[in-house]
């Protein structure tokens, strides 16, 4: 599988995580290596727009929308998992997303911010990708998530101080969560091992 590198960081972990599932992961920024493989990760870490930003400049958005629209199997995480939806307003810019999801990403309705931490998940009968999980902890590190499911997904949702949140959606090949699986223990690990059952 590949795991695209487009300057967002975080990667190595990524990439250890899912080598340890028993994934072989090539990292790389080389779209026609990427294209070659038979799943892809996109990560992601800091602002919405700089994700974009940095997406764009490498040809990542083209890349994703060809992808999914080839119903490859394709697993995006944190702020990877925010720039699949419509768009997101991070520090009063707006900043339109890949549109792969229904939905904006928006400041946590929170006192306290950044969500930082150990958080448990509820997951929707029928889910894969949590198959086993529900109720397990995960790690955050967010200010901003999508607030509500998009429509024609399997929503898993979290909450943090009363506001609820998306914290990880499934439609056909193409999944993603708002927490990071591979900084959640063992549940991470069942985690990214589900997922690799599903695209089998």
């Amino acid at each position: 599988m590949g795991l695209l590198d487009y300057g967002s960081g975080n990667l190595h972990s990524a990439a250890r995580a899912f080598e340890d599932a028993g994934a072989r992961v090539s990292v790389t920024s080389d779209l026609g290596l990427l294209r070659r493989q038979d799943a892809l990760v996109v990560p992601g870490v800091g602002a919405f727009e700089a994700c974009v930003r940095g997406l764009t400049a490498a040809g990542g958005v083209e890349l994703i929308r060809d992808w999914v629209a080839a119903d490859r199997p394709l697993i995006g995480i944190c702020v990877g998992h925010q720039v699949l939806f419509d768009g997101g307003t991070e520090h009063g810019v707006a900043t339109p997303g890949l549109g792969l999801f229904e939905g904006q990403v928006e400041e946590l309705p929170a006192r306290r911010l950044p969500h930082m931490g150990w958080n448990t998940v509820e997951a929707p009968a029928g889910t894969r990708l949590l198959d086993g999980l529900s109720g397990q902890r995960f790690y955050f590190v967010h200010s901003y998530a999508a607030l509500n499911a998009p429509k024609g997904c399997l929503t898993s949702v979290a909450e943090h101080e009363g506001g609820r949140f998306v914290a990880a959606v499934e439609r056909g090949n193409l999944s993603s969560t708002q927490f990071h699986p591979e900084k959640s223990g063992r549940a991470g690990a069942r985690l990214i091992a589900n997922w690799l059952h599903m695209i089998g």
